[in-house]
C-alpha cells in the first residue's frame, strides 16, 4: 500500500478520540419534566419528605428543572416539585457529563436524547439519605 494510505489512516485514528470526546453543547434553557425513581432512608429532603424509619422506602417525586441561565457549558436555574424548590448550578463537561449541586447534594447526568436528559442525584447526611434519577423531557 502507498505511504499516503498509511499517512491518511493515521491520521483519522488519531483524530477519532480527540471528536469523540468534543460533545456539542445543546440549549439546554427552558423547562424540563419528569418522574423521579427514588429510595430515602431517614428523613429525606425538602421533596423526599420520609417518615424516620430503619427501612429504606421507595419514592417516586414529579420533577420540574426550569434552565433561566445558560453560557456554554455553564447554566443555573430552579428544581421544583409540589413541595418545594431549589435554586441549583450546573456544569457540562466535554464529554458531556452534566454536574448539579444544590443546598442538599449533589447531581450527576447526561443527555440521552435531543430533548432528553436522566439526572441522579445523591444526598448523605446524618439524618437521611437520598439515591434518586429522574429522566426529564423538554417541554415545547
Amino acid at each position: 500500500m502507498s505511504k499516503l494510505f498509511w499517512i491518511v489512516t493515521l491520521a483519522t485514528l488519531t483524530a477519532a478520540p480527540f471528536a469523540v470526546a468534543q460533545t456539542a453543547i445543546p440549549d439546554l434553557r427552558g423547562t424540563w419534566k419528569g418522574q423521579s425513581e427514588s429510595i430515602v432512608w431517614g428523613a429525606g429532603n425538602t421533596h423526599h419528605t420520609a417518615t424516620q424509619s430503619s427501612e429504606p422506602e421507595l419514592r417516586s417525586v414529579a420533577f420540574t428543572l426550569t434552565i433561566d441561565k445558560q453560557d456554554g457549558r455553564r447554566f443555573s436555574g430552579t428544581f421544583s416539585s409540589q413541595r418545594g424548590s431549589l435554586k441549583t448550578i450546573a456544569v457540562m463537561s466535554q464529554n458531556g457529563t452534566i454536574h448539579m449541586v444544590d443546598v442538599g447534594g449533589y447531581t450527576t447526568g447526561s443527555m440521552v436524547a435531543p430533548n432528553q436528559m436522566e439526572l441522579c442525584y445523591l444526598k448523605r447526611s446524618a439524618d437521611g439519605n437520598i439515591a434518586s434519577c429522574t429522566l426529564l423531557t423538554k417541554q415545547p
